[in-house]
């Protein structure tokens, strides 16, 4: 989202939004930087500091993206319904099922007290585990957070994939990629949700080494079967085991058929063999003067969808429907397995 760069609204607009949400500007800020940090469809992003002397950043909701964006959304799932019904072999891929899903999680990324609220689990959850010390989420300031503004602490770092800005942080770039996992995994245990955005924008290595976690508008939910059905996945994969993998998914998807393990093991080996030989691309980062990360990411972010994509094929082709959070997590896992590259070759 924010690492798109769609043409900025122009401050005008920015100023009355802010005002009319949390009231006049002097009331509350000392300064706000008129230019965008980032800029996409959904947001913009700018800098700013608190009377009281704090800096923060403050994420501006976009006019009208509410009414643009349920408008878009129940033209997507009345259509996918409607191939459906043209077409009944759509049905097995869950098309409108997915399209449901997707029009449920992006209008909940459209209230941004509910990712105030996302914030501030993750930071009590971080709390309860003893992290505090070694990762950080920012902290939200509520009297000026509505459901179109966002004002939360600015934290100032690189990219988890700025491999040589790291280096000048810690000696130790590779546990800095392996607190992160561990952190994220134990959320996805420990937690009701799970950060469900995870690319390199929304994680940060702070300049006092911490790690940060940034964007909770997108989480994800796993219920107790996907859960369990993941772990096995995971120690499967950890062994090569592919038949195991083949079964883990069987125990989590639904099928109305037969399904021949020994074949869908061959079929995920391949996929995986493909995976392997995919390399991440360090030239793509960019970070500005100050350290801050403006839009950085050390592969193509389509290369990791395409991944996921291959993964849900492979299990189509052989008669299962996944659940959404399976793809969510999925995908995440796909991100750190390219930071691990990255960090700790």
């Amino acid at each position: 989202k924010c690492l798109n760069s769609p043409e900025p609204l122009d401050w005008k607009i920015v100023k009355s939004i802010i005002e009319k949400e949390t009231g006049p500007i002097n009331n509350n800020f000392a300064f706000i930087d008129e230019t965008p940090l980032a800029s996409a469809s959904i947001a913009q992003v700018h800098a700013a500091k608190l009377k009281t002397g704090e800096e923060v950043v403050i994420k501006v909701q976009k006019p009208q993206i509410d009414n643009l964006l349920k408008a878009d959304l129940n033209f997507i799932y009345i259509a996918s319904r409607v191939l459906e019904f043209l077409q009944p072999d759509f049905e097995r891929t869950s098309l409108s099922a997915v399209a449901g899903d997707v029009k449920s999680s992006m209008l909940e990324e459209l209230d941004f007290e509910k990712e105030a609220e996302n914030i501030e689990e993750f930071r009590e959850f971080l709390r309860d585990q003893g992290l505090r010390d070694s990762v950080t989420a920012p902290r939200v300031y509520r009297d000026q957070t509505t459901k179109k503004v966002l004002t939360m602490e600015r934290l100032r770092g690189v990219s988890m994939v700025d491999a040589e800005s790291i280096r000048t942080i810690t000696n130790d770039p590779e546990s800095l990629i392996i607190t992160a996992l561990n952190t994220w995994t134990t959320s996805v245990m420990n937690m009701p949700w799970f950060h469900a955005d995870v690319h390199s924008g929304n994680l940060l290595v702070l300049d006092d080494g911490r790690v940060g976690f940034i964007d909770f508008g997108m989480v994800g939910r796993v219920g107790e079967k996907t859960f369990n059905a993941v772990s096995e996945l995971s120690t499967s994969m950890a062994l090569g085991d592919y038949e195991g993998m083949a079964k883990a998914l069987l125990n989590m998807g639904a099928t109305d058929e037969d399904v021949d393990v020994q074949k869908f093991g061959r079929d995920i080996e391949q996929v995986m063999n493909d995976m392997a030989k995919v390399s991440p691309d360090t030239m793509s980062v960019g970070v500005s003067g100050d350290g801050t990360v403006q839009a950085a990411i050390s592969f193509d972010q389509n290369e990791v969808t395409d991944m996921l994509l291959k993964i849900v094929d492979v299990t189509e082709d052989n008669g299962l429907k996944l659940p959404r959070e399976f793809g969510l997590l999925v995908k995440q896992s796909l991100y750190f397995d390219r930071y691990l590259k990255i960090l700790a070759p």
